[in-house]
């Protein structure tokens, strides 16, 4: 190799970059003791912006392409260096390859519970987590505030700080959006937009911005979970009374093919007759909450020696009746009529509880008091 062969391999012929990290935002081009000549070739692939840089200036930015490097298409680097009629010679300056595809590899969650304010619940804590992407939208502003002279400026540099970013925009974008928090799985996506505008304001300064923001789940504590569980399925139970009687009777069943003896059918009657009376307080409690229905007109006399069906009775929220007082006493038996049931009759000014109606306590008290919870 002769002496200008020497000197010419000193010279770059051809500036580019093939990236083959997926991380990779920033990346400046090695010119130890090289330096760039005129008429060079600068290769920008698609996703690519190439930024020269000199003397610690920022110059040229080119999009792109295949550009062939001389003063034409360097405007800005031949005036800081004071090029005159096309002066051709080598020239030093540091090239920075921009990455400006989407970095889809970064993961968000919510260190601690973010506190928010329910119409139906109250205060809940919330949990939330999800993936978000970022792309570099300045690479002038990216290199100012950002990379500075790194030469190789990779996503996990920035990845804690954007994180930190993401979770502090959380809980304003949630409380904005006053959703319930039953009804927020089914608007994650409104959020998510919320979100992603919110952080790409934030990025902008650094030239960047989220195009694309995911939640993956929003979830409760344990306890607020468990709750919504057992009212949904008291919910799905309806009457309680009835369910108490099917239970009763499925035991009864099992029971009989399993050949229990006295024991069991006295536990059995036990809880039938404890199911019977909580559903009997809980319809009385609905009842007694509700307006008192208007006293039924007046109808004629009973036959002599006939016995009047003068009692009716509040069961379920509704009135029903009249009953003589056989039937009466076949209610109790059956647990329809308990002591807090209301009852009326004509002349009675109001809805009283059968316990403390002299008339019919005395129905009561042939049976045992219900056994205490155990």
């Amino acid at each position: 190799m002769g002496l200008f062969d020497g000197i010419r391999g000193e010279f770059i012929d051809i500036v580019e970059w093939t990236d083959d990290s997926r991380d990779t935002l920033v990346w400046r081009f090695p010119r130890h003791d090289n330096e760039i000549k005129m008429g060079a070739q600068l290769v920008v692939r698609e996703s690519q912006t190439a930024v020269f840089i000199n003397e610690g200036q920022l110059a040229d930015v080119f999009q792109p392409g295949t550009h062939t490097l001389g003063t034409r298409n360097l405007p800005i680097l031949s005036t800081l260096k004071g090029w005159k009629y096309g002066f051709d010679s080598p020239f030093k300056a540091e090239v920075y390859f921009v990455n400006t595809r989407q970095f889809t590899d970064f993961k968000w969650g919510t260190k601690n519970p973010v506190l928010v304010r329910d119409p139906e619940f109250g205060a809940v804590r919330i949990r939330a987590f999800g993936a978000y992407a970022i792309r570099v939208i300045d690479p002038a502003l990216l290199l100012r505030e950002s990379a500075g002279t790194d030469a190789h400026f990779r996503t996990e540099e920035i990845e804690s700080w954007l994180r930190e970013k993401v979770i502090g925009a959380f809980a304003p974008a949630i409380a904005s959006a006053r959703i319930p928090v039953l009804d927020m799985a089914i608007h994650q996506d409104q959020i998510g937009q919320k979100l992603k505008s919110a952080i790409s304001e934030q990025l902008a300064p650094l030239g960047l911005e989220v195009p694309s923001f995911t939640i993956s789940n929003i979830s409760l504590p344990k306890e607020v979970e468990e709750a919504i569980d057992k009212r949904s399925s008291m919910g799905m139970i309806g009457d309680l009374g009835a369910y108490t009687q099917y239970q009763a009777a499925n035991a009864l069943e099992d029971a009989a093919k399993n050949g229990g003896g006295a024991a069991d059918a006295m536990s059995l009657g036990a809880g039938m007759a404890m199911g019977n009376q909580m559903a009997a307080n809980m319809a009385a409690n609905t009842a007694a909450q509700q307006p008192q229905q208007a006293a039924p007109p007046a109808g004629p006399p009973p036959l002599p020696g006939a016995a009047a069906p003068a009692w009716y009775l509040g069961i379920g929220g509704q009135q029903v009746g009249p009953f003589d007082a056989p039937t009466l006493q076949q209610k109790v038996a059956t647990g329809e009529l308990t002591r807090d049931t209301l009852a009326w009759k004509q002349g009675q000014a109001a809805w009283t509880a059968a316990g403390q109606i002299p008339e019919l306590s005395s129905l009561f008290g042939m049976l045992p008091p219900p056994l205490p919870p155990q």
